[in-house]
């Protein structure tokens, strides 16, 4: 049988792009871009619209069927709408969605479905003011549930809600976020926190890491045992679980205490231009010096394939390594 160009060496095929759009972010939460001097690509170093489809193209070329848009924060591309309408008319994607903060999705939301997005992720630590303050530096909650209702209303549904769980800043208010699938069709996942980017970073993500266990045995505490639920798929990194009479899911993502490196399909594509092999893992291949020095559709894909051949199997992070070079807001998550 001949096995799919897109396998990597450990047997896992690698069919998932998670694409970068910029470094920048609205907002400044404490485990990704801690408030102090950060440096951020110049415009120049971008990859542009057209770059961004050259590798869409190529990546369903060798198989690659999912693509998702991160940051940074992918709304404030001023092109958004057109690199979603782009990538919705290469052949061989079968799905696009975007992950957000949401306070800006308000503005985007019904044009963003009409040019081809599928769903969002929204990423949003506590309804809590004061604890949003302090961990998201966020001052407006209610832009955030702006966007979220202009996302139900657009259909970019179903609406995922992403939980970063961090020690004395919101785990208190995990079992009050899981109750929210209990009345909407959406699923609240909580993730465990990860050491990458910078000391400061590292050292908050370790200081204030809370594993899956307790987030758990918290939430079912105060609402009642979680009942777990088919997943997605093999590769899914979230545990599902349905709490008594709920509309929605309860995830767990947990790539600290429970790693799913051996299920993971993604690769992921920053900003600037380079495939990062790994979320936790240094480890890149340059895709934007061949595509600034001339380089084409079939030129970028055996670029690609190169990068899901160097795939490490896992990351590191029980040996003390873990990515230094980049933050989280230039990777994408």
């Amino acid at each position: 049988m001949k096995l799919p160009v897109n396998m990597d060496g450990f047997g896992r095929c690698i069919s998932y792009l998670r694409i970068s759009l910029t470094d920048h972010c609205n907002l400044r939460c404490l485990y990704c871009m801690p408030d102090r001097d950060q440096v951020f690509g110049p415009d120049e170093e971008i990859l542009t619209a057209q770059e961004i489809q050259t590798v869409v193209s190529a990546a369903a070329q060798v198989g690659f069927n999912k693509i998702r848009l991160t940051g940074g924060e992918p709304t404030l591309r001023r092109d958004l709408v057109d690199i979603v309408r782009q990538i919705k008319a290469v052949d061989g994607i079968d799905e696009i969605t975007m992950t957000t903060n949401g306070l800006l999705l308000r503005r985007f939301a019904e044009d963003l479905a009409a040019a081809g997005l599928g769903r969002v992720n929204i990423h949003v630590d506590t309804f809590n003011a004061a604890h949003a303050k302090n961990l998201m530096r966020l001052d407006n909650l209610e832009q955030v549930w702006a966007g979220i209702r202009a996302a139900e209303k657009a259909g970019l549904s179903p609406i995922k809600l992403n939980v970063v769980v961090a020690l004395d800043h919101n785990d208190q208010d995990v079992a009050e976020l899981a109750r929210l699938t209990l009345e909407h069709p959406w699923h609240v996942r909580f993730i465990e926190l990860m050491p990458i980017g910078a000391d400061g970073s590292v050292g908050f993500s370790q200081s204030q890491f809370v594993p899956t266990r307790q987030t758990q045995q918290r939430i079912e505490n105060e609402l009642g045992a979680l009942r777990p639920v088919e997943n997605a798929g093999p590769s899914d990194e979230s545990r599902n679980y349905k709490l008594p009479d709920s509309q929605g899911v309860v995830g767990f993502i947990s790539p600290v205490s429970q790693p799913y490196c051996g299920t993971c399909n993604r690769m992921r594509l920053t900003a600037d231009g380079k495939f990062h092999l790994c979320l936790l893992n240094d480890d890149e291949v340059d895709v934007k010096a061949a595509m600034r020095s001339g380089g084409g559709v079939d030129d970028v894909a055996q670029i690609l394939l190169e990068a899901v051949r160097l795939k490490p199997t896992g990351h590191r992070l029980s040996e003390g390594i873990h990515t230094e070079n980049r933050g989280m807001f230039q990777i994408g998550g």
